[in-house]
């Protein structure tokens, strides 16, 4: 399924979790690694000329090369085909377009997680990939401050896939299933009845029996899918906060990754993230692979 895979860095120790990850797959899948290093030109300050443009990035561009070199090294020491290039730009605009030059079908990125149960965000720039990307993301948690980042990358044992049944979240399925079948997973896939939405002790019986009936019917359909590639699978359905009982629900059944739809486009605004996705890619402590 994954051909070329793309590791935009920004040259940090933790990138190298993102980096571990990234030849993982490329090695399970046979594919090329790629190391993208974006110059941000919208920090520079205005009306440098040419000579001071070039002194000012001087910097960035060496440690460009630094961190790209670090991708590349590694991809070639489990024998895989490598490239690397700094371009100057937007960063996710650059990454987005490199992409589409390149024929990439895996982006795999990391994220700093959240610094307040109120204020989490993604970095600016994972999370616009995330939401503009026409391909699979795989975003990984950077490791806070001093923590030592982990170059191992264990297998991919169990996955967890969460399902409101729409079509997003059937796309994440089939990929989320095709990793699963590289590494003979369990899969475990999960509806929750967000309670922030319908207040259950209100609702009629009947809304709450149609909204079951539609969680189960969701999760047997990803289920069959499992089946059919002769995957080990189980079913659940939960109540409560959608990104708190998914976070609960990947440490109940020891997951190593979760897989999950994003929104589709939005009038006048390009594309939305979903609300629980966006959550969970910034608290997961483990990969999150979200598809569009």
């Amino acid at each position: 399924m994954f051909t070329t895979v793309l590791v935009p860095t920004d040259g940090s120790p933790g990138a190298e979790v993102a980096i571990a990850h990234a030849t993982e797959l490329g090695w399970r899948y046979d594919a090329s690694v790629h190391a993208l290093y974006v110059i941000d030109t919208g920090t520079e300050p205005a009306a440098l000329d040419a000579d001071e443009r070039e002194e000012f990035h001087a910097p960035a561009e060496r440690r460009g090369r630094e961190a790209t070199i670090r991708v590349t090294d590694r991809a070639e020491e489990r024998e895989l085909n490598a490239a690397r290039e700094v371009r100057e730009g937007i960063p996710h605009r650059e990454v987005l377009e490199y992409v589409d030059e390149q024929d990439v079908d895996l982006i795999v990125m990391g994220t700093h997680g959240h610094t307040g149960a109120e204020r989490a965000r993604l970095g600016s720039t994972t999370e616009r990939v995330v939401m503009l990307s026409d391909v699979p993301v795989l975003s990984i948690r950077l490791p806070e401050g001093t923590e030592e980042p982990d170059r191992d990358v264990g297998p991919y044992e169990n996955v967890v896939i969460p399902t409101d049944g729409s079509d997003a979240a059937e796309r994440a399925a089939e990929a989320a299933l095709d990793v699963a079948e590289k590494y003979d997973a369990a899969v475990h896939t999960v509806y929750v009845l967000d309670t922030t939405i319908y207040d259950l002790e209100d609702v009629p019986r009947s809304i709450i029996g149609s909204l079951k009936e539609g969680g189960d019917n969701a999760t047997e359909t990803i289920a069959d899918m499992a089946r059919e590639r002769d995957l080990p699978v189980t079913t659940d359905r939960r109540r409560g906060v959608p990104t708190d009982e998914l976070l609960d629900y990947i440490d109940d059944v020891d997951a190593a990754l979760v897989a999950m739809g994003t929104r589709g486009r939005t009038v006048g605004s390009g594309r939305l993230l979903g609300s629980t996705t966006a959550r969970v890619v910034r608290r997961s402590t483990v990969p999150v692979l979200t598809v569009s």
